[in-house]
This record gives structure tokens, sequence and C-alpha cells, in this order.
């Protein structure tokens, strides 16, 4: 009856969080198309552009994430009067942040002169960059208010609000892209404007809706000014930043193997990428059933339930693993039919082909890590993840792939393909790892209950 009970939760939390990230993936697929559309240097400056960003963006949403964790054992708990005081907190951490990383928008600029590559394609990177981070605070500030509703397990305005993004976003590029309406065209530089009027969009969506809820009206969010607090602040870090850093060894993981195979020429660049952009759609689940376990882990934990919090954990891994079933067998079978959607070259077909059946190996690894590690963070157990993860993606992982990938050392190299057995490998290690630290923090926790009861 429990794990009926679990099982029912943390589907009803997490799907909303599921639609509201294949939405986000689908913002920036619009963007690669409809600058691809205007020209390739406009498509390569959104690219590059991206790049440098990214880091900033997902700096910010880690350390936001630290949130839910915190304030849904606050609610679990009944003491509402704190979550208030948390949120706002979060809300100058990340102000904070985000005002840094609008001076880097004034400083960044001198570095670009030193990358190689064609004056046309510098301005528009530039134009680029420059939008987005001009909108950092906005985005701050919606990832913290994001945060406050899913750490109180209210996730549908996530979605919905995610939904008006993208709405925001397509036509915004289509007008700022081409110059409609009378305004200039600018091209690759109108994503930027776009995003940046995506976060602003957002932001404003999410604090009307968080003003006016009637659901949220008893956590009187803006019923006083809470000033900076500077322990609560590191509070906020301390279980942050490691958050931060896990997602940015993921992203700058895959980021760096894209560049390493290089050398190999366009069609195993492209093929890596085939099979890259689709295994990340399919990673979308795993993750928001792993937002979801998070957020009822924490409330649990609050109610004084570690026994209870130890099914929900149970149901993820269940729900995860019988999806990762699925969706590998879906991948296995339906192969050479993916890679024909993104490609009509019959060698990148082929390859990405060969590419997408280690990926279906890939995902059960993958689901596994994930919820291992968002259930962590439930438990306020950052700190190891953060470690493990590092040897995980970085010494395992991109240490195997190097190995088979670009060297003779054992097999002859296998360039995409042995990089993917280092990911599976490296996925692997993590699940094992962070597995293994999700049962002692359990048994730990359990045993502390006990110990005071």
């Amino acid at each position: 009856m429990a794990f009926k009970k679990e099982l029912k939760t943390i589907c009803h939390l997490a799907w909303p969080l599921l639609v509201a990230q294949i939405t986000q993936t689908l913002m920036g697929v619009s963007d690669t198309i409809m600058a691809g559309r205007y020209s390739a240097t406009d498509m390569a400056a959104v690219a590059i552009g991206f790049g440098f960003t990214l880091p900033i963006i997902v700096f910010l949403q880690g350390i936001t994430l630290a949130l839910p964790a915190i304030i849904s054992r606050f609610n679990g708990s009944k003491q509402i009067d704190k979550v208030a005081n948390y949120t706002q907190q979060m809300v100058w951490l990340a102000l904070a942040f985000s005002i840094l990383a609008v001076l880097f928008g004034f400083v960044f600029e001198p570095i670009m002169q030193y990358i190689q590559m064609e004056e046309d394609l510098r301005r528009i990177t530039i134009d680029y960059i420059h939008y987005i981070l001009y909108s950092m605070p906005a985005f701050a500030l919606y990832q913290v208010l994001r945060n406050y509703c899913e750490g109180l397990s209210i996730t549908k305005p996530s979605m919905l609000i995610m939904g008006i993004g993208l709405l925001v976003n397509i036509p915004a590029n289509y007008v700022l892209i081409y110059g409609k309406f009378g305004l200039p065209e600018m091209g690759g530089a109108g994503c930027g404007v776009a995003t940046a009027l995506v976060f602003v969009a957002m932001f404003i969506a999410t604090w009307l809706y968080t003003l006016k809820s009637k659901k949220l009206a008893r956590y009187d969010l803006y019923a006083k000014l809470y000033r900076p607090h500077y322990q609560d602040m590191m509070e906020c870090m301390k279980l942050g930043l490691p958050i931060a850093m896990t997602i940015l060894f993921e992203v700058t993981l895959f980021a760096a193997v894209a560049i390493l195979l290089a050398p190999f020429g366009a069609i195993a660049v492209a093929s890596h990428q085939v099979a890259l952009n689709f295994s990340a759609l399919m990673f979308m689940i795993p993750l928001s059933i792993g937002m979801a376990t998070s957020i009822r882990i924490g409330h649990l934990l609050g109610e004084q339930n570690p026994e209870q919090a130890k099914v929900a954990t149970k149901c993820a891994f269940f729900l995860g693993i019988s999806i990762a079933i699925f969706t590998a067998c879906l991948t296995v079978i339906g192969r050479e039919f993916i890679a024909n959607l993104y490609s009509i070259d019959p060698p990148v077909i082929k390859l990405a082909s060969g590419l997408l059946l280690l990926a279906a190996m890939f995902q059960f690894s993958d689901a596994i890590q994930v919820i291992s590690g968002t259930a962590l963070r439930g438990y306020k157990d950052t700190t190891a993840m953060f470690y493990l993860s590092f040897i995980s993606y970085w010494v395992v992982g991109m240490t195997i792939g190097c190995v088979l990938g670009l060297t003779d050392w054992i097999v002859p190299k296998m360039a995409a393909a042995g990089f993917w057995i280092g990911f599976i490998c490296g996925l692997s290690t993590a699940a094992v790892t962070l597995g293994l630290r999700l049962r002692y923090i359990q048994k730990t926790v359990i045993q502390l209950d006990t110990a005071t009861t």
C-alpha cells in the first residue's frame, strides 16, 4: 500500500517536470533551426555563444536547486515560517551571482579577440553573449521562484510557464532574426535577445503566480523583506555549490568529447551529436523522476518519516528502470529511423545507428545514477555526490573514453564508439557509487531517527 501511494505521488510530481524539461529542450532546438535557416555563420555564432553562456546558466540553475531540498523539509515539518526566509536568502545569493555574470559581460569581449574566427562570426557571437548575460538576473529570479514552487510540491506551474517561454521564444526569434514589423534584421544575435525576453517573461509569469496563488498564500513569501543573513545564505551555498559543480562536470564532459572527436572529421562529430541529442531527450524522463523524488524525500524527512522516504526512493528506481527498459528497446529497434530523423547523409546514419546501440545501454546506468544523485539532494547530502561524480565522469569515463577513442593501446582507435564505451563505464561507476552512498545515508538517517524515538 505504501509503495503504491509513493509511486502515485512521484508520478504526480514528475510528469509536469518532464513536460517542462522537454519544452526547455525545444527552445534550444528552435534557436538552432531558425538561426541556421538565416545563415551558417549565424547558426555557428549561436552555437559558440551558447557554449560560452551554458556554464553560467547551469551554475545559477545548480545553486538554486538547493532550495527544494531545504524548504520541502520545512514544509514537511510544518515550519512554514522558515520557508519565506530561506527563499529570500536564495534570492540574494542568486542575484549576487547573476550580477557577477552581468559584469562579466563588460570584460569578456577582449578575451574573444584571442580566439581565432572570422570577424562577422566574432561580432555576432559577442552580441549574442551580451544579450544573454544581461538577462541573468531575470533568469536567476525565475529559477528561485520555480524551485520555491517545486520545493512545496507544486510542479504544474513549471510546466505551464515553460510553455509560455516557448510561445515567446519562437515568434521572438522569427521577428528579431529576420527583422519583421519594421525591426532590423539581427540574425543570430536576435536569438540572444529572444532568449533574454524568454527569461524575463518566465520570471514575470512565475512572480505573478507566486504572488496570486491561493496554494502559496500561507507561506507569506512577500509579507516581509528578509535582509541577507550570512549563515542562512552559506547553508544554501553549501548545499547548492556541489549540485552546480556536479551538473557542470556532466555538461562539460559531453562538450569536451565533441571537441576531441574533431580530428576524426565531420561524420564522427555529427554521429556523436545525433546519439547524444537523442540520449539527452531520453534522459529527461529519469531526471524528472529524480527531481520529484528529491522533493518527496525532503517532505517525508521533514515529517520525521525516513522509512517512507526509503520507500519513495524504491518507487523512483522501479519507475526509472522500467522506463529505461522501454526506451532502450525503442532505441535498439528504431535506431536507423532515429538516425534518419537527424541526417540525410548515409555515413552519418550508419555510424549514428551503431552509437545508438551503445546509447541504449547508456540509459540504464544514466537512470540509476541520476535518481541516486537527486535522491541524495533530498537527504541534503551533496558534497559526497560532487566528489563521486567527478571521479566517475572525468577520472573513469573520460580516461577510458580517451584510451579507447584516441589511442591504439588496447584496441585500434575506436573514435566516437570508444568515448561512448567510456560514457557507459563512467555512468555505471556513478550509478554504483552514488547508489551505495544513498544506501549508507538512508541507513544512517533511519538509525538516527530510531535512536531519537
